[in-house]
């Protein structure tokens, strides 16, 4: 007899679920479904980082992941440059983070969506759906859309972001397991390549090297994406009255107010005549999910932002994405029927949940360092050089492999306390 197929719905059609449906649609005792609520699969935002972990852990789900991300245009960080911005010290040169060995990319999220979603199937993926509500109706999930349609699964998956609905069935609708603003705010921009290097300066772009600039109340970041055409800016500063809607017009007052003390030094100026040019940005709270009791409920079960959003300030939101999708693929490829789901989303939830805990809790911390917040440290290089370069060390270290197996032995544990 054949093996009876698992009916899936991934909730959410952004990075995580879009990488999620190209590690399950392999599996061939699952039939998936992909279900986004906006008219198309899309991201949005300027750039994201891959770490060699991340890297790896989506050459684990796409084998020409080398092939997409030079389709996206991105570019190999040969290292990445940390230099005081402000103080006594400015322009100071903290460390550098060698990477040609083992080098990361930054890759614009538009173009990365896009190679991501090309090798799916069109007809499991289904817009314009955004969920209303989840029911048990008997050994089934029944999913009830805005729409009006009415759809049922043996799993739910939820990839729907930092403010899930998904994560409510999950996790019950109480405050303090709901995303809240970690203290920073931040805003992007995108510039023409040889705009921003005649702005901020020549000597900064000899090699597609990202930047770093530490200082009081603030941070400022920029790198180059899509094959040396554009640049990222991005600033980042203390937030200590965030605003209800999670944005604030970017003004000259704002901007100012925030790098006083960065002025005389060798960054600030160029990069807010940047940033003020377009006249109508926005500077965004950083919110995130300060606690998690679990990943799972039942047959339901959240990865990416939904499960664990993060400050952005050691790179990896989109890298803990790629990791869930790896595991969770790993553990559906290894069940035989939907009673076996929840032992795999149990499984997930004791593999994955710890690790998504521990870079919440420390990118915060290096948030803090990197605008000059740690009454410890504060803008001593000297300092700067000891603490800082390690904190990425249990990021960059996962072995893959190792990590995959940790999770299948645990589901194996938890089927075989199960039947007996």
């Amino acid at each position: 007899m054949s093996q009876p197929h698992i009916r899936v719905a991934i909730i959410g059609g952004g990075l995580a679920g879009a990488t999620l449906a190209n590690a399950l649609i392999k599996v061939p005792h699952l039939d998936l479904d992909l279900y986004e609520s906006s008219p198309e699969l899309s991201e949005r935002g300027a750039a994201v980082g891959l770490t060699s972990n991340a890297q790896r852990a989506l050459d684990q789900i796409l084998p020409s992941m080398r092939q997409s991300l030079n389709k996206a245009g991105a570019v190999l960080m040969n290292s990445s440059r940390i230099v005081l911005g402000s103080g006594p010290d400015a322009g100071t040169l903290v460390f550098d983070l060698a990477g040609a060995g083992d080098p990361g990319v930054v890759v614009h999220r538009a173009s990365l969506m896009r190679e991501i979603i090309a090798p799916l199937p069109e007809e499991i993926i289904h817009t314009s759906h955004e969920l209303s509500e989840i029911r048990t109706e008997g050994d089934e999930l029944e999913i009830i859309f805005q729409n009006g349609s009415v759809k049922r699964f043996d799993a739910i998956i939820g990839a729907d972001g930092i403010f899930s609905k998904v994560r409510n069935y999950v996790v019950g609708n109480f405050s303090e397991h709901q995303a809240s603003p970690a203290g920073f705010w931040d805003c992007r921009l995108l510039i023409p390549f040889e705009k921003a290097r005649s702005v901020i300066g020549d000597q900064f772009f000899e090699l597609d090297r990202q930047y770093g600039w530490i200082g009081d109340n603030a941070f400022i970041m920029h790198d180059v994406l899509d094959n040396r055409t554009m640049v990222q800016v991005v600033v980042s500063a203390i937030e200590k009255d965030p605003p209800n809607d999670r944005k604030r017009p970017l003004t000259k007052e704002l901007l100012i107010e925030t790098s006083s003390n960065w002025l005389e030094g060798p960054i600030a100026k160029g990069v807010i005549d940047l940033l003020l040019e377009p006249g109508d940005l926005k500077a965004y709270s950083q919110w995130e999910q300060k606690s998690t009791p679990t990943y799972s409920k039942g047959n339901v079960c959240l990865l990416g932002d939904a499960a664990h959003a993060t400050t952005p300030w050691q790179g990896s939101g989109a890298g803990l994405a790629i990791e869930d999708a790896m595991i969770l693929g790993h553990l559906l490829s290894h069940i035989k029927t939907r009673d076996e789901l929840n032992a795999a989303f149990k499984a997930y939830d004791a593999v994955r949940r710890p690790r998504g805990q521990q870079v919440i809790d420390s990118s915060r911390g290096t948030g803090q360092i990197f605008c000059g917040q740690n009454q410890e440290i504060g803008l001593d290089p000297d300092k700067l050089r000891e603490l800082l370069p390690g904190r990425w060390g249990f990021i960059m270290s996962l072995d893959v492999h190792q990590h995959k197996q940790d999770a299948l032995e645990a589901m194996q544990a938890i089927l075989k306390t199960d039947v007996e």
